[in-house]
């Protein structure tokens, strides 16, 4: 990873990189390599206090605007509340997928494992191993899935209180600046993006590519369990039950098992 802005008070010590907010700027960085398929993980603690207002994001990403995108956001809180997790996903420049879900710990407390497991076949979405989130490849039916271009690693702390905390009814409290969010032990066990002929190359099913084994086609029954309780008890938006959003057309994925 190195640092993209906010250079004046960001930091990276080996495997620590420390982002910060203040009233100048926030702050980002990225990976210098671009991948197609694999798991991308990232031990995270967030921004502490009252971060309302403030935006953690960690992410997938492709350039241009036909670009191919997968979200980890973290909508800051009032000191008391829960953070929101925020995920989307972008297929050829169109996102409009959202699922937001409360955490079952406090992430500003310790470091904690998110990870984005990415194949041809699904990407799932893991919180300390569990995960919250499949969005499975339905390319076949006319659903777009990012499979055909390289996607680096972003992460950034910004200011969007115009719509983070609650809407943007709670703005940022600038007299707790300046905000951190600590990364540490980023991992990209992935398929090294080479241009097109990555495409053939990161999916084919051969033993070096362990992402296409059948062991990750699909989540094992712990798994099922764990996603089921997650979209059970913290759940608290999700766009394929928002039919006043798509004037009643519900995207065609939200028929579709996403398992």
């Amino acid at each position: 990873m190195y640092l993209t802005w906010g250079v004046q008070h960001a930091s990276i010590f080996g495997e620590d990189l420390h982002l910060v907010l203040d009233k100048t700027s926030g702050s980002a960085a990225q990976s210098k390599r671009s991948f197609l398929f694999g798991s991308i993980e990232m031990l995270i603690k967030l921004v502490p206090g009252n971060s309302a207002g403030t935006v953690t994001a960690y992410y997938l990403s492709s350039t241009g605007n036909q670009h191919d995108e997968i979200d980890f956001e973290f909508l800051g809180n009032s000191t008391g509340q829960p953070y929101t997790v925020h995920t989307n996903i972008y297929t050829q420049g169109k996102g409009s997928k959202e699922q937001q879900f409360y955490l079952w710990f406090d992430p500003t407390a310790d470091f904690h494992n998110y990870t984005i497991h990415w194949n041809p076949t699904q990407i799932v979405w893991y919180v300390d191993s569990v995960p919250i989130r499949v969005f499975r490849n339905y390319e076949k039916d006319g659903i777009a899935y990012p499979n055909k271009q390289g996607m680096r690693v972003y992460t950034s702390l910004w200011n969007a209180d115009e719509w983070a905390t609650r809407g943007g009814l709670v703005k940022t409290d600038w007299h707790g600046a300046p905000f951190m969010a600590r990364f540490h032990h980023f991992r990209a066990r992935a398929c090294k993006w080479g241009g097109a002929k990555s495409i053939n190359q990161c999916a084919s099913n051969v033993p070096a590519n362990w992402w296409t084994s059948r062991r990750y086609k699909q989540l094992s029954h712990s798994e099922m369990r764990q996603l089921n309780w997650i979209r059970k008890n913290y759940m608290i938006y999700n766009y394929c039950t928002d039919t006043k959003r798509f004037n009643g057309q519900i995207p065609p994925e939200c028929f579709k098992p996403q398992f």
